[in-house]
């Protein structure tokens, strides 16, 4: 069911990429507008299951424009792996995801920071502001243990302390977004505690901005 919903989606995709081709004669590259791109990735993210990596794939630019966006990430990757010790870094088309597990930032149905995790989070602050041409989108989640409403709150508090506490060490708050899922984007099986445990995370996505792409399609990146 799920890979009919991805394939559904594709198509969608090539509908919106068709109709922001028409839209634009000016777009070099295949590179489409932010709307555009956030409609794309929402779309791809919600049939893959997976919003954060949506947002990225939705901001693609592509061709090669593209690959040299992915170079430049590649170096933010390798440093964002070097230095967060307690975080999974993945490099995701011409983006970077990061997953942190909830239970490393916050005590049990807390919003709050903890002392360690403030360590972390300001070391990925670190890098953001060395890289500083990027958009970065937040996303909280969390087990289906508890209500809808409480878990969805929790889900947006923790997106939106994260969010805060990097803001403190300096990353402009208007390169952020936040969104909290509550439990409807389970990597795990939800029935048990293992399951539930990796259900508990904050995702973070970072994307090339208009500035990089534009950098990107004239070779000077």
């Amino acid at each position: 069911m799920k890979s009919i919903r991805i394939y559904l989606s594709i198509l969608v995709v090539f509908g919106l990429l068709f109709t922001a081709c028409n839209a634009s004669k000016t777009a070099k590259g295949g590179a489409i507008g932010a709307g555009t791109g956030a409609v794309v990735g929402g779309v791809i993210g919600k049939a893959a299951g997976n919003t954060a990596a949506g947002a990225i794939i939705g901001a693609a630019v592509g061709g090669t424009a593209g690959a040299l966006i992915g170079r430049h990430m590649d170096k933010q990757a390798a440093e964002l792996q070097r230095d967060l010790e307690n975080a999974k870094v993945e490099r995701v088309g011409e983006g970077i995801k990061i997953t942190f597990n909830s239970g490393i930032l916050f005590a049990t149905n807390s919003d709050a920071l903890q002392s360690n995790a403030q360590t972390e989070i300001a070391q990925l602050a670190t890098t953001l502001k060395k890289y500083e041409d990027t958009n970065i989108l937040i996303e909280g989640h969390t087990d289906n243990t508890g209500t809808r409403d409480l878990n969805q709150r929790l889900s947006e508090r923790r997106a939106e302390s994260v969010a805060n506490y990097l803001s403190s060490q300096g990353v402009s708050r208007n390169r952020m977004t936040t969104q909290g899922y509550a439990f409807d984007q389970p990597v795990a099986d939800n029935s048990t505690a293992a399951g539930r445990q990796q259900n508990r995370r904050v995702e973070i996505a970072i994307f090339a901005n208009e500035k990089m792409k534009k950098a990107a399609e004239r070779g000077e990146l």
